[in-house]
């Protein structure tokens, strides 16, 4: 690791000694980025014999300046910006190689000579391998985000489908996540949707608990599922265990690819049943297949000859790039997911896949096949790591012929598709803002947009909402909730609620800004895809008085450039009379057919649908707090020890310090505890 000691700027998130020891294969890493062959781009600036412009030239510089200490072999480097920022981070087999390219002042694309010239210091980081290199880079972008990189934008998790290992009677459930509990995991499934689907279908069919421990362990009677025929009732004794094993053992073995063998049995069953006049029985069995049959139905193109493989496939319309993942398992077809990774518009459909793909596998397991719509640059490295990190061979092949390439194929078909829906949804929603933006007097263009709303019962378990929107839509990972929690509030104040749910998050607005305010930066190729943090206008749901106090914490905190309007109910409650307030204008009403009007009520009802959302899940959380929870020292396990010996916090407290230590997994101390916190209160 090599660091220039004179005078740079430090990088924000300097590398710890040993810092690439945590990037070794088959470990967990963090997002890819773009490989750094791209470097040898067209000569789009500064031909020969062209003037190298000074900033590119300055930045060329220092560059160079760093050359005599980069790594002759593989590694990590970063190029920071003057104010600390990372501007972008790659990889290289030859570190020293691939710093001479930026070092020359002439021969870059557009794109790479902006990042030149921004370049103010450099960090380099020694890996063994090419293979750590590429993970150790994907770690760094996914915590840094460098606006030079391509970044995939939603790396949310996959729901699988869980068949539990760790209970007499297996549980068949939904899960997300760490796969810390016992188990066999069927997936990735695309959405839960896809989950949920499937879990309906194989409720029918093997006839699995879907119910936790808990419930399971507690119950004295079948309940509802067992009824409609969705559970073999193992927790009362409706099934023997061995044959309640016997039907979790048929689940396995069809979610892991033997669904043939499975209705074959089921067939043969069926059949016996029929011939010994069992006509319940062979019924039963009748639509236990029929339930079969609908979950690989249902799966739109199921593969022939592909039993397990993810499928990309990258496809490029104005601009705007969409990697559409389809994924199949036990040959059938799980679903599929579309990305909109954030990308320079100068590259290439290879290059943005390429980039894409070491994210998208940075936390998720890889199939044993992953077939690719272009040939990438690091086909060969990426195999090489998918493959150290599962444990398997990971083949990643780009088809020709055959099925495999009819898979591809329907991939960017559906990629064409979509995106071709979200650049009509963003043409329309562009143009809702520059309506919205003509109702209300806004000379800027809208791109972010906050709305306010608050939600209590007579002032308990108040909460405020704000949402976001933007030309892409809602922006949900963008929305917040805030627990309003101020002492000199009145119950029920609704101004005071909006004045505190503002201050908090303007006061923190102009602390992650600074001081004042700055000029919004002018709209450049890499900041005008990136969503902004600063509202260009605040839709407050209320009347005068909210108006009011939502222009006075701007003005108190010094906020400017931020318009502020607010949206009454209309009389009765009415959709369609609401009333406007916006500075400097009478408060006036939209025409009931305008298109601006619709707009504001789509986001003043999300705004309400989110806060009383958070507001709801609040007040069921404070219906189901137990007294057991306050007590220092005892945690889950405790705590259901003694729920299950005397069956409610209230019977706990009436219990005698004799009655407490006789409780399994109770101890002396741990009963005077509980005691004394139900006894002492006085």
């Amino acid at each position: 690791m090599s660091r220039r000691p004179k005078s740079e700027t430090e990088d924000p998130m300097p590398p710890q000694d040993g810092e690439a020891a945590f990037a070794i294969p088959g470990e967990e890493g963090g997002d890819s980025v773009d490989t750094d062959e791209e470097l040898a781009g067209p000569l789009d600036l500064a031909a020969e014999g062209e003037a190298v412009p000074a900033s590119i030239q300055r930045g060329a510089d220092v560059i160079k300046s760093y050359l005599r200490d980069a790594p002759t072999g593989p590694g990590v480097y970063r190029m920071i910006s003057a104010e600390g920022e990372v501007l972008y981070v790659g990889k290289a087999k030859s570190v020293k190689k691939r710093i001479a390219s930026y070092a020359r002042g002439s021969g870059h694309n557009g794109r790479i000579a902006r990042m030149i010239s921004l370049t103010s210091s450099m960090v380099f980081v020694s890996t063994a391998t090419e293979t750590e290199a590429l993970l150790l880079e994907t770690n760094y972008i996914k915590q840094m985000k460098p606006r030079f990189n391509v970044l995939m934008r939603d790396d949310k998790s996959f729901p699988y489908i869980l068949l539990t290992r760790d209970h007499d009677a297996p549980q068949l459930t939904k899960h997300r996540g760490a796969r810390s509990r016992k188990g066999d995991y069927f997936g990735p499934f695309a959405s839960v949707w896809a989950v949920n689907r499937t879990l309906n279908a194989l409720q029918r069919a093997f006839l699995l608990r879907s119910c936790t421990d808990s419930y399971y362990e507690n119950r004295t009677r079948p309940c509802l599922l067992y009824q409609i025929k969705r559970c073999a009732g193992p927790c009362t004794g409706e099934i023997a265990q061995e044959d309640y094993a016997a039907l979790a053992n048929e689940a396995r073995d069809f979610l892991s690819g033997k669904s043939r063998a499975v209705r074959e049995h089921l067939a043969g069953e069926m059949s016996e049943a029929a011939e010994a006049l069992e006509f319940e029985r062979a019924a039963r069995l009748r639509d236990r297949i029929a339930a079969l049959s609908a979950i690989q139905g249902e799966q739109g193109i199921n593969p022939r000859t592909v039993e397990e493989a993810d499928v990309f496939a990258i496809v490029e319309q104005a601009g705007q790039f969409c990697v559409e993942v389809f994924f199949f398992r036990t040959f059938q077809n799980w679903g599929n997911r579309a990305y909109f990774p954030r990308a320079d518009k100068s590259m290439g459909e290879a290059e943005v896949l390429d980039a894409f793909l070491a994210q998208f596998y940075a936390d998720k397991p890889p199939a044993r096949l992953v077939l690719l719509s272009h040939d990438v640059e690091s086909r060969e490295l990426l195999e090489e790591a998918l493959s150290a990190r599962a444990g398997r061979k990971v083949e990643v092949a780009v088809p020709q012929r055959g099925e495999r390439r009819e898979l591809v194929e329907h991939a960017s078909k559906n990629g064409r598709e979509t995106i071709g829906r979200k650049l009509a949804e963003t043409s329309a929603q562009t143009k809702l803002l520059e309506a919205l933006a003509g109702v209300f007097g806004i000379e800027t263009k809208l791109r972010r947009v906050e709305v306010y709303d608050n939600s209590h019962i007579m002032g308990t378990n108040a909460v405020g909402g704000m949402v976001v929107a933007g030309p892409q839509g809602f922006m949900k990972s963008h929305y917040r909730t805030f627990n309003i929690k101020g002492d000199d509030l009145t119950p029920g104040d609704d101004y005071g609620m909006m004045r505190e749910v503002l201050r908090r998050r303007f006061a923190r607005l102009v602390k992650d800004e600074g001081a004042e305010a700055p000029t919004p930066a002018p709209e450049t190729e890499e900041n005008a895809d990136a969503f902004p943090s600063r509202p260009d206008l605040i839709l407050i749901d209320g009347g005068r008085g909210q108006f009011q106090v939502a222009q006075d914490i701007l003005k108190e905190l010094g906020v400017e450039g931020v318009a502020v309007a607010s949206i009454a109910k209309g009389v009765d409650r009415d959709a369609g009379r609401e009333m406007f307030f916006v500075p400097g204008k009478e408060p006036f009403r939209l025409p009931p057919r305008d298109p601006a009007l619709y707009f504001v009520q789509r986001l003043r009802d999300e705004a309400h649908r989110f806060a009383i959302g958070t507001h709801r899940a609040r007040r069921k959380k404070e219906f189901t707090k137990s007294p057991l929870d306050e007590i220092a020292g005892v945690g889950p396990a405790r705590k259901r020890a003694l729920l299950h010996a005397f069956g409610t916090a209230k019977a706990i407290s009436r219990a005698g310090l004799a009655d407490l230590e006789k409780v399994p997994g109770i101890n002396a101390a741990t009963a005077k505890l509980v005691y004394d916190f139900f006894h002492d209160k006085g």
